[in-house]
């Protein structure tokens, strides 16, 4: 098993979305997100096209058995097939990447405030296939919470389910509050089952150097979190890949 995450840095995209922009969808230079993902695949050696989706902030989950010929729309992917590339992109939302103990299956996950409310996580694990218990997550960079103010709609539909998730928000004068993505996530790993969570990357607003923000800058680029099957053997992890 293998998995990386992105920055910036290095890429073919100009500015605003300079460098390593990997999305298609922000209005970058069609050529240059070609680009750019291509030195993905090589810097990887990736088996593949990763399997990109149509994120929409739900809990949507495409459930792989090979690389798909469309795009899927969903905010998270999942795969037990080698050689199939789970993937998403975000600037500011949390991703999260998941796999069995044994490194059989494993997912990706887009999570924002709003799939992270609808239950995206809890659908991912379940789509996995295997005892919560077995599922080891690792949290990505995303926004933190001295940057991320929110309304009371945001609280509310967490705290509404789950009061203890009030922890996660600070009062910000007002009506206003600041909100931990990373705290919520793993409340609600933890609320399905899932013991073994790790990571919990730095705030991609305050680091401009490295990371896109759409709460920071507007229009920007977008980094990917990608997981999958190597075939047989043991696993790694990259973080900070950075293509020239």
């Amino acid at each position: 098993m293998a998995a990386a995450v992105t920055t910036r840095a290095g890429g073919a995209s100009r500015p605003p979305f300079d460098g390593f922009n990997l999305a298609d969808h922000v209005g970058d230079d069609p050529a240059a997100v070609a680009a750019n993902r291509a030195r993905l695949r090589a810097a990887l050696d990736l088996p593949g096209e990763p399997a990109w989706l149509r994120q929409v902030h739900g809990c949507g989950v495409a459930v792989l058995t090979a690389a798909p010929a469309a795009t899927p729309e969903a905010d998270a992917a999942v795969t037990a097939a080698p050689g199939v590339v789970c993937a998403v992109l975000t600037a500011d939302c949390l991703p999260v990447l998941l796999c069995s103990r044994d490194g059989g299956r494993v997912g990706a996950v887009h999570a924002g405030w709003r799939g992270l409310a609808a239950g995206v996580l809890e659908a991912a694990v379940a789509a996995l296939g295997v005892p919560p218990a077995d599922v080891l997550a690792w949290l990505g960079p995303a926004i933190g919470p001295s940057a991320f103010q929110v309304g009371p709609e945001v609280r509310a539909a967490f705290v509404e389910t789950d009061p203890g998730a009030e922890e996660a928000f600070v009062p910000d004068g007002g009506d206003r509050w600041r909100a931990d993505l990373q705290a919520l996530a793993r409340r609600r790993l933890a609320a399905c089952g899932v013991e073994q969570v790790f990571g919990g990357g730095p705030c991609t607003h305050g680091d401009p150097a490295r990371f896109y923000s759409y709460r920071r800058d507007g229009v920007t680029g977008r980094m990917a979190a990608l997981i999958w099957r190597k075939g047989a053997g043991g696993w790694r992890l990259g973080t900070g890949t950075e293509p020239g």
